[in-house]
């Protein structure tokens, strides 16, 4: 990387040096072009005049000058990355300035020179130093165009985005790419030239154009647009079998246009059809900055994300705290990396393990504790349910009061929208879990709370990743049910809505995201398909499976003796707390503490005392064989 680096700057500079010294000649060549004009092109009368004479004696000072005033005004910093009128602007301003320069130090030097002479060089340093660039690059684009084939390009935006797109592709990308037509809704602009482009029509033109103007990739242009627009457009695309980018712009000043623009393809996250939910990062940073912060399964995919926008509210120490090595050293490496003098540690330990976990938290007395350390794979939990509760109820109630007892301020659980009328363990785990941290915030000076959020994209285990590796295979791609639906959000979503509760928290809430509308994994998977480039139940299969034991159609995110009510995030809910007895739970967490003795359904048996909400998948069976025979009796 660092030698095609080097190899880059060396290009630039020669590139830099050698329209320097082009410069040089045509600034003075401009200079003698205004004064032959000047006398008519009569060479006589200019030698006669003794203005020549006082030309030559002045143009190494000219030349320098004029190439510093060039530099200052950026003519070699985009020389040939745009073409437009800012960048003519700058020529002309420049123009200016040497010109002005010219006269006054030739007056200084008692130079003598005409005072029209000054709007001739004006006019003829930008005709040549403009003419130069235009003609390069009009070489350049001749050059790239016979090296191979062009690939024709759609864009949809004839607004600011599209123009960068448009001029991106024409100027930086070696002008292998030939925009072709662009689409925009807007019906004023049909059938005028955007950017000498014809615009074609509105989103229902996407398919029809793809064809007639023979489309090969379509570049999706629009800076600002909901995601459910986003979502309709993307769709008309995926029927042309082209190509699909979007345009993504990183840079914080618009003036900044092209240092930080680039095309990306699109993800799953664009097809989600639901906008990005965002956070207060004001109040984040308030709570977090020069505060001792613990992560318990740091290495996890919430909590590694959970360390990193932790680290970047500078806070006092992090403490990163996970079972697997292996995680936990590639999130070490990575803050390492990124935030160098960061003061950090990072602990291999179990939850499970209440020495341990009291150990970590009388050593660095963490302000902030946040409880990302579960098991979490429902089908797993239904084989495993012991493990489920050693892990996931005893290892929260081990490091809640091990927060309870060191003077923790806030603590943080992570909790699940399965904990909601849970059908399988791995809920109603959860569920308890929440139960254990509202009885302990009713007689502990440390606020807890917990975060209750669906599935996360891009999450160890989801269901993208599995979708992704029977695709790689070819087939076929395996969905429980057709009508299945789930909520769905972004890794950094759920951390900044786990965060975030940390700054609204008083204790005892449970807070709650407003995910918008569910998906249909059917409708992920057909459109996962498509991102692939293959077309879904002709060359990649869709099976159904049926539902898996624990797994229910849909997920719910409020118990229904809940109550909601706002926060100042109109996207977050507080779901009021349950009355929950505490003697009763921990007669009940005694009595799970034996589960290593327990059968499988005498776990779920005493689960469902502890859980009313519970119903495992034997009970729904028994339910709907009961209601079938009572409807066939009638």
């Amino acid at each position: 990387m660092k030698k095609s680096t080097a190899k880059f700057d060396i290009v630039r500079l020669s590139r830099v040096i050698t329209v320097m010294l082009m410069d040089a000649v045509l600034i003075n060549l401009a200079s003698f072009m205004g004064l032959f004009i000047r006398f008519e092109f009569i060479w006589h009368d200019v030698v006669e005049s003794g203005f020549l004479e006082s030309l030559l004696a002045y143009w190494p000072i000219n030349t320098l000058t004029a190439i510093v005033v060039f530099w200052v005004c950026h003519l070699y910093n985009s020389l040939w990355e745009h073409a437009g009128f800012k960048e003519l602007l700058w020529i002309v301003l420049a123009a200016v300035i040497s010109s002005l320069l010219q006269l006054v130090g030739m007056f200084m030097l008692k130079l003598p020179i005409p005072r029209s002479h000054m709007l001739y060089n004006i006019l003829f340093t930008v005709v040549l130093v403009g003419g130069e660039r235009i003609f390069y690059r009009f070489l350049r684009r001749l050059r790239n165009k016979s090296k191979g084939a062009v690939i024709n390009v759609m864009v949809i935006g004839a607004g600011r985005a599209g123009e960068l797109t448009i001029r991106d592709l024409r100027l930086r990308r070696q002008n292998k790419y030939r925009v072709v037509c662009v689409i925009d809704e807007n019906k004023r602009l049909w059938g005028e030239l955007f950017m000498g482009v014809k615009v074609v029509g509105g989103d229902d033109m996407i398919e029809k154009a793809a064809r007639q103007y023979k489309v090969h990739e379509i570049v999706l242009a629009i800076s600002s647009m909901s995601s459910r627009k986003r979502l309709r457009i993307l769709h008309e695309c995926q029927k042309t079998n082209c190509d699909i980018k979007v345009m993504a712009v990183t840079y914080q000043d618009a003036d900044s246009e092209s240092q930080n623009f680039r095309l990306r393809d699109i993800n799953i996250e664009d097809l989600l059809g639901r906008d990005v939910m965002n956070a207060d990062m004001s109040e984040i940073a308030s709570y977090i900055k020069d505060k001792t912060v613990l992560v318990t399964g740091g290495g996890g995919s919430i909590g590694s994300e959970l360390c990193r926008q932790v680290a970047a509210h500078n806070p006092k120490q992090l403490i990163i705290f996970d079972i697997y090595e292996n995680n936990a050293y590639d999130i070490q490496q990575e803050l390492i990396r990124r935030y160098p003098k960061m003061k950090m540690e990072v602990l291999i330990g179990s939850v499970r393990d209440r020495e341990r976990i009291e150990h970590v938290m009388d050593k660095f007395r963490p302000d902030l504790v946040c409880h990302a350390a579960a098991h979490k794979h429902v089908p797993l939990m239904e084989d495993s349910p012991a493990e489920a509760i050693k892990n996931n109820v005893f290892g929260t109630l081990n490091t809640a009061q091990a927060a309870s007892k060191f003077g923790v301020k806030r603590f943080i659980l992570i909790s699940t929208d399965k904990a909601v009328n849970p059908t399988n363990i791995m809920g109603a785990s959860k569920r308890i879990c929440e139960m254990i941290i509202q009885v302990m915030n009713k007689t502990s000076e440390t606020d807890y709370v917990a975060v209750r959020f669906g599935n996360v994209l891009g999450s160890n285990g989801s269901v993208v990743h599995l979708f992704k590796k029977q695709i790689m295979e070819g087939g076929p791609v395996t969905v429980t049910d057709k009508h299945i639906i789930r909520y769905f959000m972004t890794i950094p979503e759920a951390v900044s809505l786990v965060l975030q509760a940390g700054a609204f928290a008083k204790g005892g809430e449970i807070f709650v995201l407003d995910m918008g509308e569910p998906v249909k994994i059917d409708d992920l998977a057909r459109n996962l398909i498509r991102l692939s480039g293959f077309e879904p139940d002709v060359e990649i299969p869709i099976i159904y499976t049926g539902l898996r034991p624990g797994e229910k159609l849909f997920e719910e995110l409020l118990l229904q003796e809940e109550k909601v009510s706002k926060t100042k995030n109109n996207m977050i809910y507080i779901g009021r707390e349950m009355e929950v007895d505490a003697d009763i739970l921990e007669k009940h967490l005694n009595r799970l503490s034996k589960v290593e003795d327990m059968t499988i359904q005498e776990i779920k048996e005493l689960i469902s005392e502890v859980v009313p909400t519970y119903r495992s998948p034997e009970s729904q069976f028994d339910e709907a064989y009961m209601a079938k025979k009572e409807t066939a009796t009638v």
